[in-house]
């Protein structure tokens, strides 16, 4: 997936989730964060970050936050990257089969996922997991608690249990990580959830990507340690 006019800029603060504060050519900027989590270890003062702007009076903000310099790694921030990067690899690389049928937000019973896919033989549901906390070249998640990600890994156990496939994809949005793991510290109740998934059945992929300031595409796999 790729980005269009990316300017070079230094983070300054963030008031709220929503927006931070940059410095962009000498000026003070306000950017739309698109990525609510907490990202602490990310957004530091003066931390280099790249930015793109927008051209759309019917905007709050001309710019938007895209990706952050942290060490020796670039590490994408938008948090509507991952699925982007997962329909463009699953489109290219076909890697559960010749794709028959690919729908995005599909809504199964009472649940949503990322994805379904039909090939010849197989009927797959999909839920992605955008991944930017990294510590020591172990890429991990969540980066706070949620909810949200326990209920998706539970339902996709209960797909598997109504005879479908079902898989959970962390796409690392940088390059480089020794291996995937979940982040234990911050949330048991998700790793423990995630480990009871994979037991039923639930297929766990962590892919890491090619990071530019102005793209980000999946090229290849991690290992993954499941286990604390």
């Amino acid at each position: 997936m790729l980005y269009s006019n990316i300017q070079q800029g230094y983070f300054l603060n963030r008031p709220n989730r929503f927006i931070a504060q940059v410095e962009i050519n000498g000026r003070e900027e306000v950017c739309h964060v698109k990525n609510t989590g907490r990202c602490r270890e990310l957004l530091t003062e003066r931390a280099v970050v790249y930015v793109q702007r927008h051209h759309d009076s019917k905007r709050k903000t001309n710019y938007s936050l895209i990706a952050v310099r942290k060490g020796a790694l670039l590490i994408n921030m938008d948090s509507q990257a991952p699925n982007k990067a997962v329909a463009e690899w699953l489109a290219a690389k076909q890697p559960f089969g010749k794709i028959k049928v690919m729908k995005p937000e599909c809504r199964h019973g009472g649940s949503r996922f990322d994805f379904y896919l039909e090939t010849e033989r197989r009927k797959i549901f999909i839920e992605v997991k955008g991944v930017t906390l990294e510590h020591d070249g172990i890429a991990m998640f969540p980066d706070a608690p949620t909810a949200r990600g326990v209920k998706h890994v539970q339902e996709l156990a209960e797909c598997v249990q109504q005879g479908y496939e079902a898989a959970v994809i962390f796409v690392l949005q940088f390059q480089g990580a020794r291996l995937f793991k979940p982040n234990y510290a911050t949330h048991p109740e998700f790793a423990a959830a995630l480990l009871r998934a994979q037991a039923a059945g639930v297929q766990v992929l962590a892919l890491e990507c090619t990071v530019t300031p102005e793209s980000m595409g999946i090229c290849g796999s991690v290992p993954l340690e499941l286990i604390e």
